[in-house]
């Protein structure tokens, strides 16, 4: 086990259970509004029981005559497609109550089973339809800070939010004309990033500021019109990555009431990766909006513990969007801010909630914490993951992967003794891991290594044996410069005495 794979599996398996879990709600949803069970399946049914009653007398006559194998096994065949066919009715019946919380179901109405008729078919132009007004729900990649009955209240039909401006730019118009039309304003200096207003505010309307809670309708959809994302109350704070780039900053150049187009290069959305599975790479949105609030960002230690909770773990979810997509940054600060919203602390500094409240706070604090150290390793923050892991460890002494990572950073800095004890540790809690195993063999190996260079350097030179000593090395052979010049100097005297004596002579 390696600790990058850990720790991405870490921080991304919640949040694709949350979207799969949304997304499986909302196609169900979506659906509603143009097949609904009963309107799908009334038809056959009473088309079931008419034949039910007028082919009696036939049936009796094709029992006699197809007594053969043959016959059998058709008949066997026909019963059960009509079981199915009822059992899909049954389902369908079934989610569309539990979606809209009705208690009538005409479908439930019994249907004999030797009744011999062929499925229902569809036309091809019902399918085409049908996929033309498809959608995927994207609500759950974004942060939403409303009450839980007031979520559960987003639109997730295929109807537009905004019937009243179906513009030919808001339906037809290419993207490319967008970006080089006259009566945009560009909010950005590049030119990717620009709106046009629809209907505008009354004059000496305040704007929203960064920091404030917004509260904004919203529709996007990509160049061909594929709804992409739609909410109609949509919450979250500017500034703090909620949501893409692109609408915190529309929204700060809006007033309350304003409704208006924008349109986004992909720098400002989603950029290279996209978004799976409804958003490609590089490629630009156009949204249609409408700010319908803006108020001061609330203070948590005014929120009740569930609110705390919920908004925490929808700030914790964001982040694992980003640490997804390699935006560790993001990651990070997102990470922060949900560990700043998941307190038990009051106004007077004083914790006065009942134990089992606070214990599911650390719980969501131990995620966080976790997910911090991952992101913070990933920038290179060595330090402060240290000091993120043994916070962890202080609400959950026994939480494994902070044990390895504190005891992969201590081996790191040279604090052996205490990265052998903390790993050690982290092996008793699971024995199977072998990345533990894997990390305890490399401090081991290391200690080795620095115990053997201590040992070497202390040792004196006299221990060292004899038959060890290098033997000293014998002088070159050779006549000395010194033996020359003291010839030269004799000779050259002996010549001056020669050449004297002769010249006295």
């Amino acid at each position: 086990m390696e600790p990058e794979a850990e720790e991405a599996e870490e921080t991304t398996l919640e949040s694709e259970m949350f979207v799969k879990t949304v997304c499986d709600k909302q196609e169900v949803k979506s659906e509603e509004p143009i097949w609904q069970p009963w309107q799908v399946f009334e038809e056959p049914i009473m088309e079931l029981q008419r034949k039910n009653i007028t082919e009696k007398e036939g049936q009796k006559k094709s029992a006699e005559d197809n007594k053969n194998e043959e016959g059998s096994e058709t008949k066997n065949e026909m019963v059960n497609k009509v079981a199915e066919e009822m059992k899909c009715a049954e389902n369908l019946s079934n989610m569309a109550t539990d979606a809209n919380d009705s208690s009538g179901d005409p479908t439930n109405e019994p249907i004999s089973s030797n009744s011999h008729t062929n499925p229902p078919k569809t036309n091809e132009s019902d399918i085409e339809h049908s996929r033309k007004l498809s959608k995927t729900p994207s609500f759950g990649k974004t942060v939403r800070f409303l009450e839980i009955e007031a979520v559960e209240e987003r639109d997730s039909s295929v109807d537009s939010l905004f019937p009243d401006f179906e513009i030919e730019e808001w339906t037809t118009t290419s993207f490319e004309e967008l970006f080089l039309a006259d009566d945009w304003k560009d909010i950005a200096d590049d030119r990717l990033l620009r709106k046009k207003v629809l209907q505008a505010s009354p004059e000496n309307v305040l704007t929203p500021a960064w920091g404030q809670e917004v509260t904004l309708k919203m529709q996007g959809v990509l160049e061909d019109r594929t709804v992409v994302e739609k909410d109609c109350k949509l919450v979250f704070i500017i500034g703090e990555g909620d949501v893409n780039q692109a609408l915190e900053e529309c929204v700060i150049s809006m007033t309350k009431g304003e409704i208006a187009l924008l349109l986004a290069d992909s720098q400002y959305t989603y950029g290279h990766l996209g978004r799976e599975p409804d958003i490609p790479a590089w490629a630009p949105l156009l949204y249609q909006l409408q700010l319908l609030d803006f108020r001061e960002k609330p203070n948590p230690l005014s929120l009740p513990i569930p609110d705390r909770i919920r908004i925490g773990s929808q700030k914790r979810e964001r982040g694992n969007f980003y640490f997804q997509r390699e935006e560790y940054s993001m990651a990070a600060q997102a990470y922060c801010m949900a560990l700043d919203m998941l307190t038990t602390r009051t106004y007077d500094s004083q914790s006065c909630v009942a134990e089992e409240e606070e214990e599911e706070v650390n719980d969501h604090r131990v995620k966080c914490l976790n997910n911090l150290a991952a992101a913070q390793l990933k920038l290179g923050q060595f330090d402060e993951a240290l000091h993120t892991s043994r916070d962890v460890l202080f609400l959950d002494p026994q939480n494994v992967k902070a044990l390895f990572r504190k005891g992969k950073l201590l081996s790191d800095r040279g604090e052996y003794e205490e990265a052998m004890e903390t790993l050690k540790k982290a092996l008793k809690l699971e024995p199977s891991t072998k990345a533990i195993h894997a990390e305890l063999s490399k401090l081991v190996k290391r200690q080795a290594g620095e115990s053997e260079t201590q040992s070497w350097q202390a040792k004196p030179a006299q221990n060292i044996a004899p038959s060890l000593t290098p033997p000293p090395k014998k002088k070159p052979f050779g006549i000395s410069w010194k033996f020359l010049l003291g010839a030269l100097v004799v000779a050259l005297g002996s010549l001056v005495t020669s050449v004297v004596l002769t010249a006295r002579n």
